[in-house]
This record gives C-alpha cells, structure tokens and sequence, in this order.
C-alpha cells in the first residue's frame, strides 16, 4: 500500500513527488520542464556526517624529527630565557635616560644623574637575582633574599620551617646569574644613545667600533649562558609558580 504521493510545482524549474510507501521508504522523484526526471529513494542515499570522529593520535608513535625537537627547544629556551633577563629595569631605565641624560646633551649635573641611574639601575639588575618568592599557608606570596641560612622575608609576615628554608640558600649560580643579568643591562645601557652621548659625544672611530661590537658579544653570550645554566627561583618581578 502507497500512501498518494504529494506533488510540488515551481515555476520555470518542475515538478517534485514525495511519495512515503506502507514501510516507511520514502522517494522522491522530479521532473523538470526541460524533459529530464531524476529519483532518488531514503534507501538507497548514503548518508555521511559533516564532521566525524577521529581517533586521538598516540603521541609515542608521533615521533618527532631532531629539526622539530630542536625547533620547540629553541621556543622553550627563548620563553625561559625572556623571563631572566631583568626586563622591569630595563624598561625603567629606558624611561628616565632620556630625562636624565636631557637626550643626550650632557653638563656635568646631568652626566652625575646618568651616571647614578646606571649604578642603580644595575645594582637592582643584580640583587633581583637574589630574590625568591614562595606562598604561605594562606596563599599569600611572600618575599625574600636568599642567605647561607635560608630566605630573608623582606616584610617579615610570614617564616619557613627549617627544611623548607633549606631550599632557598644562597648558591654559586645565584652570583652567575648576577653578573650576566649586570653585563646584560650593561650592553643595553652602551645601545641606549642617550647614554652614549652623554658619556661619549664624539667618541673615536675604534671607541664606535668598541660601544657597536662589545653589547652585541655580552648579549649572546649571556643569553647562552641563561639558557645553559637556569635558575628555579622566582625572585620580585618574574613569573610565579603554580606552588
């Protein structure tokens, strides 16, 4: 038994038939004006998904190439390596040469106070390298310098059981890490043209050559070196750790 089918017209393209048989088929079936006719039947249509699903892929058959692994260590080095450098003094330092220095056009009161920014800007280069921080059971995050017996909290709110303090003494790579955050700052400051004019207004053709190569040899060095040898501390003004 054929249900009676239905027809649908429309004008200048034809006519269409949907006719649901006794078991539930249903077909379609078109003619157009031009004599051409086409069915098709729910049966025999294949339907397919837009999206399917795909299995997740094993990341250890996913093996990478040494160019890849070589590639991402590079990020990786590169993410660490921005989070050493002492990237908030810089900045300050960028800020206030050109006011300091009078961009560059020195008298003996201004070259003092350049001179003062640098030493100060350098030495808080290296006393942020003996900085760490760490959370209280509140989840505060407190402050310190490392020392021979543990962490200094600068506010004094909050102190560190014995073994815990133990993790944060003062070692060998807190120095390192001193002198080539210094040496770095240093090669920014020698780049920053106020500070040039102000200490070198007319410097000779080997001093150029000197103040254009000698920045250039403490960055990559340095940066090198951060990379080779990191630091786990999270001193003021560096990321914060989950813990």
């Amino acid at each position: 038994m054929t249900v009676k089918p239905t027809t649908l017209r429309s004008a200048g393209i034809g006519e269409m038939q949907i006719k649901v048989e006794e078991n539930g088929k249903t077909s379609i079936s078109s003619c157009n004006y031009d004599g051409s006719s086409s069915s098709s039947s729910e049966s025999d249509s294949v339907h397919h998904p837009l999206l399917e699903t795909q299995e997740p892929c094993d990341e250890d058959a996913a093996t990478k190439t040494p160019v890849q692994r070589a590639i991402a260590q590079t990020f990786q080095s590169t993410a660490h390596l921005a989070n050493i450098l002492p990237t908030g003094t810089v900045l300050a330092f960028q800020l206030l040469s050109p006011i300091f220095s009078n961009q560059g056009s020195c008298d003996p009161v201004t070259r003092s106070m350049t001179a003062g920014l640098v030493a100060v800007c350098g030495l808080s280069c290296i006393l942020s390298s003996f900085t760490d921080s760490f959370r209280d059971k509140d989840g505060k995050v407190c402050y310190g310098f490392a020392t021979v017996n543990g962490l200094w909290v600068i506010d004094g709110s909050s102190s560190l059981p014995p073994d815990a303090a133990a993790k944060y003494k003062l070692k060998f790579i807190d120095f390192v890490h001193g002198v080539m955050s210094l040496l770095v700052f240093a090669a920014t400051a020698l780049f920053d043209d106020n500070v040039v004019g102000c200490f070198y207004p007319e410097p000779s053709k080997e001093c150029r050559e000197v103040l254009t190569a000698l920045p250039v040899g403490f960055g990559v060095v340095c940066s090198m070196l951060f990379v080779v040898f990191p630091t786990a501390r999270h001193g003021i003004g560096f990321p914060l750790s989950a813990n």
